[in-house]
């Protein structure tokens, strides 16, 4: 193997010394430069590329179908919160604190969240009057 990297070096070391010593020119030094930012900016669009396909992948994956489902979470503290999670037929009452995960209670009955309505329905009639919406419009 090291006869091998040997001989290669060798038989590229004349092709390396016969480069003439001017290569270094004002005019070589800028088609280098634009060599280097025409690779710098592909290789950063292959990445933002690459991201956004692996964006639209992720949402081609349907959500529906998750056996785990995040009903509600409160907040107890600046790391604290309490977390109801719904397991198949099962809601589990969870404890999540810095990097410890506890069970408090499995529910006997499922609990049911009411629809959620706006905060402030004024300001909801408002915003949809601007909008040129009527609010008696929505189903």
């Amino acid at each position: 193997m090291r006869a091998l990297v040997f001989l290669a070096v060798f038989v590229a070391l004349p092709a390396f010394a016969a480069e003439p010593a001017t290569s270094m020119s004002s005019a070589g030094m800028g088609a280098q430069l634009s060599k280097l930012m025409l690779g710098l900016l592909l290789v950063i669009g292959l990445i933002f590329l690459l991201a956004w396909l692996l964006r639209r992948v992720q949402q081609l994956n349907p959500r529906g179908t998750q056996v785990i489902k995040l009903i509600s979470t409160q907040a107890l503290g600046p790391r604290e919160r309490l977390v109801l999670v719904q397991v198949g037929g099962e809601q589990i009452l969870i404890g999540l604190s810095g990097g410890r995960i506890t069970p408090l209670h499995v529910m006997q009955e499922p609990v049911h969240l009411p629809d959620a309505e706006p905060a402030n329905p004024e300001f909801a009639q408002r915003l949809m009057e601007l909008l040129g919406k009527d609010h008696k419009d929505k189903p």
